[in-house]
């Protein structure tokens, strides 16, 4: 059936603005905040329309293995860079955060139907050194800078279907395009040696094996408010952590908070972020209970922070290679190659849980966001930035200002 989208994709870019605007009415004024035709993003994706923008902040304060770093993060959430950079701080008055890359290796499967699972277990035992050989020749340029195959394994799903499961050192790459590469060239090989029925073959977002791991450590003294001892903070931010280790309902909130941050720092990098939130999340509920991916622990000195998440990122590759500021941030971060970038990264995740449960178990969470979202709330009905202080300001006094406050508070502005 034909229809008026039919190879949308082989039009121009004008041709392409031109029947979206006609199709649901878009003004001139529109046409002109949306139209931004890119080489670079025309090619990298389809029916390309327009450059969306999101802001790009730093923050600040992060040191993770005795170095500082300003990690670059793009988010449209107010708080989020304000927040990790609190954390960074707090985390800096103690020993700093010390990260260490566990594993680095992606995972990815050939599920297949219907075949004896001791026979395909003895093959692929084996056969493991030829197995490895098929792999990485489909992709013989792994070799050149340290990765390839490295180990497989064969796991029962049910009585239909079994799992061969291989992992591969991506090198400095995030790896999706390799491991599919091989996981085919496997299963092909697989076909041709046993006449095995391969239902598919594909990387998992699972990545059990490619692991960071960071710590930190905060004083009593720095956690101090004015109406709570920063032993009594510490100890309510460990309640915090418990309740996200028993309560699914909690545990998916605390590592939304660890991903705000995480997740925008990926973005500023060229990352996939979709690919980091399955991995993390996944990792959340490896031992078939969803739990938060932190923990903290009070000590007799002060606050102790662990955190343990996947990290699938790649150095080089994919959109890092087209997007010039993906680039532009590693320079600012200070990172050379994937695994300071893997560091850097989740020491960000710690931080940002860290201010989150500070603020959720002392003021509330709500108090300090306010001044940035009051800020969001006056830009988005219309005050400019020479009128944003005095309205702000003005709302700052109001119980529970909304839309209507600020309108009326331009109106009065505007005479």
């Amino acid at each position: 059936m034909k229809t008026k989208w039919d190879h949308f994709y082989k039009k121009t870019y004008q041709q392409r603005l031109d029947l979206i605007a006609k199709e649901v009415g878009l003004s001139a004024d529109q046409l002109n905040k949306l139209g931004n035709d890119s080489t670079v993003s025309r090619n990298l994706i389809e029916n390309f329309l327009t450059d969306y923008p999101l802001p790009e902040g730093v923050v600040t304060n992060l040191k993770v293995n005795g170095q500082e770093h300003l990690v670059p993060m793009v988010t449209e959430e107010p708080s989020v860079i304000a927040a990790a950079s609190n954390g960074s701080k707090l985390l800096a008055s103690g020993t700093g955060i010390k990260a260490e890359v566990l594993s680095h290796l992606i995972g990815g499967q050939i599920v297949i139907k219907d075949f004896p699972l001791a026979k395909l277990t003895q093959f692929v035992d084996q056969h493991r050194p030829e197995l490895f050989a098929v792999a990485n020749g489909s992709h013989p340029h792994i070799l050149q800078y340290g990765g390839g195959a490295q180990k497989v394994g064969v796991r029962k799903l049910d009585e239909h279907f079994t799992s061969v499961d291989l992992a591969v050192d991506p090198g400095e790459a995030m790896g999706a395009n390799t491991i599919n590469t091989m996981l085919e060239a496997v299963a092909a090989w697989l076909q041709q040696k046993l006449a095995v029925t391969v239902t598919m073959a594909i990387l998992t977002n699972f990545e059990a094996e490619r692991i960071v791991q960071v710590n930190g450590t905060v004083p009593f003294s720095a956690l101090e408010t004015q109406s709570m001892s920063g032993e009594t903070v510490a100890k309510r931010i460990a309640d915090a952590s418990r309740i996200a280790e028993i309560d699914h309902y909690r545990a998916a909130t605390h590592n939304k908070g660890i991903m705000n941050g995480i997740d925008a720092a990926v973005i500023a990098f060229g990352n996939d972020w979709r690919a980091v939130e399955s991995a993390a999340h996944s990792y959340a509920a490896k031992d078939g209970h969803y739990r938060g991916l932190s923990q903290w622990s009070v000590s007799a000195t002060g606050l102790a922070g662990h955190l343990t998440i996947p990290m699938p990122i790649g150095y080089v590759g994919g959109a890092t290679k087209v997007l010039p500021l993906a680039k532009i941030n590693q320079q600012i971060a200070q990172v050379t190659n994937v695994r300071e970038e893997m560091k850097v990264i989740a020491a960000v995740g710690l931080a940002q849980n860290l201010a989150a449960l500070k603020a959720l178990v002392t003021d509330g969470i709500q108090k300090g966001h306010m001044n940035l979202q009051l800020n969001s709330l006056a830009m988005a009905n219309g005050a400019t930035r020479e009128e944003l202080p005095v309205v702000v300001d003005r709302l700052k006094k109001m119980k529970q200002p909304d839309s209507t406050d600020v309108k009326q508070i331009l109106r009065q502005l505007r005479r």
